[in-house]
């Protein structure tokens, strides 16, 4: 039966985590396994890599096949260089004493790049942040120049509008004046026509009194006469 190291799927959608497993090659991939090796979470960032370092490697001694991922995951935390070290060991190249040595300061070289990219992270993240405050900061510096300007702009505006009230209300008023005016102007000349007309009906009052006084007067004098001319003959 032949063995194959390789993931299985595992998490949400957007969220992948992977399970290590040992498994036949012949089941599918997210089927039956035969042994679980350790867990990989490709969404952090470094990668949390996990693994029972002495069971996996004792897989590969024993034969056991590769996928791609898998390969890249047990060379990145060591397990094919020790079992690159142990084969040498095994060939008589090296001791194992020696082995251990190179291996430790391989882990140690290891250790020190991981720190190195960590400390790289957190201080683009730092930047990163800060740039980002900095940009809000400038931001709503922008919003509030904004909002000044806008409430000027209102302010400005409101000021002219009452400006045009007043020029509005002035021109209401010298008109209402004016009209008043008119009116007063108008009732003075009624006033004085109806006057004049009362006069002229006294005047023709009086004349005709006068007429019919005079009327009544003539006669008299005309009977008068009359009455003294035979006397004289």
């Amino acid at each position: 039966m032949a063995t194959r190291i390789r993931l299985q799927r595992h998490g949400k959608k957007g969220k992948a985590f992977f399970h290590l497993v040992a498994a036949d090659s012949r089941a599918k991939r997210d089927g039956r396994f035969i042994e679980k090796l350790g867990t990989y979470n490709p969404v952090a960032n470094p990668a949390v890599i996990d693994i029972n370092f002495d069971n996996t490697l004792a897989w590969l001694q024993k034969g056991a096949e590769m996928s791609e991922t898998a390969r890249a995951i047990l060379s990145y935390k060591g397990v094919l260089h020790k079992n690159h070290l142990l084969k040498g060991v095994a060939k008589g190249a090296l001791t194992l004493e020696q082995a251990e040595a190179k291996f430790t300061q391989w882990l140690q070289e290891k250790d020190g790049k991981i720190e190195g990219k960590k400390d790289s992270l957190s201080k683009s993240a730092s930047k990163e942040k800060a740039n980002r405050m900095k940009a809000e900061v400038e931001a709503n510096i922008a919003k509030a120049a904004m909002i000044e300007a806008k409430n000027t702009v209102i302010e400005e505006e409101v000021v002219a509008d009452e400006a045009v009230s007043d020029e509005v209300v002035a021109e209401e008023a010298v008109a209402d004046e004016a009209v008043a005016e008119e009116v007063v102007a108008e009732e003075v000349v009624a006033e004085e026509a109806v006057a004049e007309e009362a006069v002229a009906e006294e005047v023709v009052a009086e004349e005709a009194v006068t007429e019919e006084a005079v009327a009544e007067e003539t006669p008299e004098a005309d009977e008068s006469s009359a009455e003294e001319a035979p006397a004289a003959e």
